[in-house]
């Protein structure tokens, strides 16, 4: 084989290898414009959904407790919180409102209608808010009894301190004037029983 022939193949397979490099490029041009456009149609879909509970997230609380926030990327997701969301479903028309769980991830409400999501998003939010309040409150009453056991314990022994202590002395004066009386009246119930048995003592009383 001559050199120009070679040089021939060779330019010729520089040519094809170029080609099949520019159909690649443009294989994934394609491609990413797709991505791109659905990306776009998804997240489209996801704002209409996100001004259907616009009234919702006004009227929620004002906290890290909810997102309400719109995530970019290759599949847009509206974020309610930190473990439930909104995305496009496989079918790219219907909204998939799933919550993740210990147990894994649960579908919420699954619709191509913005309304029965919406609603789903609603009851969530309300159901939050209130374990939310229930939890605060229990807390709030942890410490309202913690604080009072305490207080109650130093009202106790207060208390307990202006009790004045039982007086020895006196108590000593009373029992032995409790002696003293039954010892008399012994003696008198004595004299009164004998005095008829001995004469003499007629004579003494």
């Amino acid at each position: 084989m001559s050199e120009n022939t070679e040089k021939a193949i060779e330019q010729d397979n520089v040519r094809r290898l170029s080609a099949a490099i520019l159909e690649v490029k443009s294989a994934l041009a394609d491609r990413e414009d797709v991505v791109h456009e659905l990306r776009d149609v998804q997240r489209t879909r996801l704002e209409l959904l996100m001004q259907e509970v616009q009234d919702v997230i006004e009227d929620a609380p004002d906290d890290e407790s909810f997102d309400f926030a719109i995530s970019s990327g290759a599949q847009p997701r509206f974020w309610i919180d930190a473990v439930a969301h909104v995305s496009i479903g496989r079918d790219k028309r219907s909204y998939r409102f799933v919550r993740d769980t210990r147990a894994g991830r649960v579908v919420l409400a699954e619709s191509g209608e913005t309304k029965p999501v919406a609603e789903a998003i609603t009851r969530y939010v309300a159901e939050r808010i209130v374990e939310r309040r229930r939890l605060l409150e229990s807390s709030q009453a942890e410490s309202e009894q913690k604080a009072a056991q305490p207080q109650a314990a130093s009202t106790a022994k207060a208390l307990a301190g202006s009790v004045p202590e039982p007086d020895r002395k006196s108590e000593i004066m009373s029992g032995f004037a409790l002696v003293v009386i039954g010892v008399i009246v012994g003696a008198a119930v004595t004299v009164a029983l004998l005095r008829d048995r001995i004469p003499e003592l007629d004579t003494l009383f």
